[in-house]
């Protein structure tokens, strides 16, 4: 048996002025736009959870397919010769999909350490609760802040094989140009051996995808509306909430799923001491959810300098985590 390490905390960088400086560039852009990371305060946590729940959205019971009936598959692809390793997972969240690879790690008493990386304090917290209570042998250090700048912390803290998981279709949240910067980056901090285990929501009927971003019940236009009442709350901004609609898009040929905000009414916001100007029906780009053919990932990959080992679909194949490795 593994001996019980304390849970550590490492916080990063993520400020109120790195939170107004964003804000305040997208809203001077034309169209205006925001950072979907932003979406994840206290409220958008709970918000997010609640999406998740929807029978509308496919994408975590899809992965969770994955984790929970495949976990030897998921286990057996990212395991070498026994090598100790670090667990590395970017944007944890409520570790919901993670916990079954984390727990069939942990039984087989496999030498590694999980450290999630999240944005949000308020989840990491959660986390250390829920595994010093669900599973107190699991060694856990959180890493609070950006992904790459809590990539870098870990690779200070430890010179182990490192095994990165970016779930949940959460390269959809970049456009193309985007993932493809993204993935490089990835790989230009990681070493020989190590992999990145990341999921690819995949297209299909796009009556199916766009429903899933479009509920009935209002739960992700409450989603996005949060993060104007946040920047209230937190920039002493002064939007009129009821002054704006969600909007949803999907276009299945490009595979993007983008959300907007449209400005109801011509009006002026505030943040602070400066003056943003909205017309009527102008748009403000809120976050996209790309999906992706298989040819788009092996492209990704192969760009991005590394080896696809292996793919692991769900069941009904509308979700797929690609397992690649740096060689």
């Amino acid at each position: 048996m593994k001996p019980q390490l304390d849970t550590e905390q490492y916080i990063g960088t993520v400020t109120n002025d790195d939170f107004r400086s964003d804000v305040v560039e997208g809203l001077k852009k034309s169209p205006k736009k925001l950072l979907s990371k932003y979406f994840y305060d206290e409220a958008g946590d709970r918000l997010f959870q609640q999406i998740m729940d929807m029978p509308e959205y496919y994408l975590t019971n899809c992965e969770l397919d994955i984790f929970k009936n495949k976990t030897e598959l998921l286990a057996k692809s990212i395991l070498i010769d026994n090598e100790p390793f670090d667990l590395i997972e970017l944007g944890a969240g409520d570790a919901m999909k993670s916990s079954y690879l984390l727990e069939h790690l942990t039984t087989k008493n496999i030498d590694f350490t999980y450290m999630p990386i999240d944005i949000s304090g308020h989840i990491l917290e959660e986390l250390n609760e829920k595994f010093s209570r669900d599973l107190p042998e699991l060694q856990v250090i959180t890493l609070e802040g950006d992904y790459f700048d809590m990539l870098d912390r870990a690779i200070t803290i430890s010179q182990r094989r490192k095994v990165v998981l970016f779930l949940g279709g959460n390269i959809g949240n970049m456009d193309l140009e985007e993932s493809y910067h993204f993935c490089r980056e990835l790989r230009r901090k990681l070493n020989r051996g190590d992999i990145l285990l990341i999921g690819f929501d995949l297209k299909k009927n796009p009556q199916t995808i766009l429903d899933a971003y479009n509920d009935e019940a209002g739960i992700t236009s409450s989603f996005n509306l949060n993060l104007l009442i946040r920047m209230n709350r937190e920039l002493e901004a002064d939007f009129d909430v009821l002054n704006y609609q969600h909007y949803q898009t999907y276009d299945p040929i490009s595979g993007a799923c983008k959300s907007y905000l449209v400005s109801l009414a011509e009006q002026n916001v505030h943040i602070g001491n400066q003056i943003f100007s909205f017309e009527e029906n102008e748009l403000i780009d809120m976050e996209i959810s790309q999906k992706f053919s298989q040819v788009d990932i092996t492209k990704l990959a192969r760009d991005s300098k590394f080896h696809i080992i292996d793919e692991i679909a769900d069941s009904k194949t509308w979700f797929v985590d690609s397992i690649w490795q740096v060689l």
